[in-house]
């Protein structure tokens, strides 16, 4: 095999590209402060048994798992960040009040999550630790709509929200084991009905009908109105159902955003433990956020208070977006001149890019637009248009 052949779902990231994602990732972290949020940089590596801690088997299987050659204790590649952000929140900063966390780094995933992506995302997410009510939820909903606006994502944008507890609820009292568990909820996420129908025929009565009638919830918001009809008799689905009617209250007001439900999606980690969502835009296979509460996360880490938030693949999301321009910059020649090399630290202080040119190589095309060039003028530099 050659040399310089990579890995499966691994891929360099060249030029062009590589500044569009910086400049995203800038944009970004930025719009997270806007709304208050610090940046927390939690390390690739950590013993496996942090990094796992309450998140379930799926995650389990997406990460690489090595010996550490100092301790011998098993470690792994981080496949997810926010058990991390959980363990920072409970161990390090310990605050009694809202703790509101960004961060923005590479995970690396055994197997690609979904076709065609790759197994190494560039992961931004934001998430509150200590509020448990829906103002929390709403914020996070509206902050992650705004850094798709900031990324230049709005006009066909789709908020689909779910919730953790319907389908925990019609789960209640019912013996099952983890793998038919698992088992159900992939029909479910497929909207398998025969499927579902032989993995529940033993199931009571009212667990049976709930679940499969959920195959069917899903739509605009007449959904939940659906839902709590065919769902009827049970606490916890109300609750849920009139959270969901609630935030998308909320979200009303933000134009140009379309707001659907899927109560039967139960697609990610099972460490989610309320409201659910993921945002669509035009040109992404799947979707682009992912987030939601999952209030139990800090529990295997000693201190469990609620928390919400969400995720994205900044490589992802620049492959749905347009190309942007070349960068505009000056053009210089190449000299030692006391003169010259002053010119071109001003301009560069000023935040203008200089692109000297190496002799002999002037007509080389780089991935920059020298729309201007530095000039000598009665012995003055300065800069005109090309």
């Amino acid at each position: 095999m050659s040399a310089w052949v990579l890995p499966d779902h691994i891929a360099d990231v060249l030029p062009s590209e590589a500044r569009h994602i910086e400049e995203l990732r800038r944009q970004l972290l930025d719009t997270a402060r806007g709304y208050g949020y610090e940046l927390v940089m939690p390390p690739l590596l950590e013993h496996l048994e942090s990094l796992l801690s309450g998140t379930g088997e799926a995650l389990d299987l997406q990460t690489f798992k090595l010996v550490d050659q100092l301790s011998g204790r098993s470690m792994g590649l981080r496949a997810d960040t926010t058990p991390q952000v959980a363990r920072i929140d409970a161990h390090l900063l310990n605050r009694d009040g809202v703790a509101r966390l960004c961060y923005c780094g590479p995970v690396l995933h055994t197997r690609p999550d979904r076709p065609h992506a790759t197994r190494e995302p560039l992961q931004f997410g934001a998430e509150i630790y200590g509020h448990a009510g829906l103002e929390a939820d709403t914020e996070i909903l509206l902050l992650a709509l705004d850094c798709l606006d900031a990324a230049g994502l709005r006009e066909g944008v789709i908020v689909d929200l779910a919730d953790a507890r319907i389908v925990r609820a019609l789960f209640a009292g019912v013996p099952v084991d983890g793998t038919t568990l698992a088992l159900v909820h992939a029909a479910l996420a497929a909207k398998d009905a025969s499927e579902l129908e032989s993995l529940t025929k033993n199931f009571p009565a009212a667990s049976r009908d709930g679940l499969r009638a959920l195959i069917q919830l899903y739509g605009d918001e007449a959904v939940l109105d659906e839902a709590a009809k065919a769902l009827n008799g049970t606490p916890a689905v109300g609750a849920a159902l009139a959270d969901l009617k609630q935030l998308a209250a909320g979200l009303q007001g933000v134009a140009g955003r379309q707001i659907s439900f899927d109560l039967a999606d139960l697609r990610g980690y099972a460490y989610y433990s309320g409201m659910r969502f993921g945002i669509y835009a035009p040109g992404a296979a799947d979707s682009l956020v992912r987030g939601g509460r999952y209030d139990e996360v800090g529990a295997v880490f000693g201190r469990n208070r609620p928390a919400v938030g969400f995720s994205l693949d900044v490589r992802e999301l620049v492959g749905v977006l347009p190309a942007r321009p070349l960068r505009a910059a000056i053009r210089a020649p190449w000299s030692d001149a006391a003169g010259l090399r002053q010119a071109i630290a001003r301009l560069r202080q000023a935040g203008e890019t200089v692109v000297c040119v190496l002799p002999g190589h002037g007509s080389e095309i780089d991935e920059f637009h020298c729309d201007r060039e530095l000039v000598e003028q009665a012995g003055q530099w300065s800069v005109r248009a090309i």
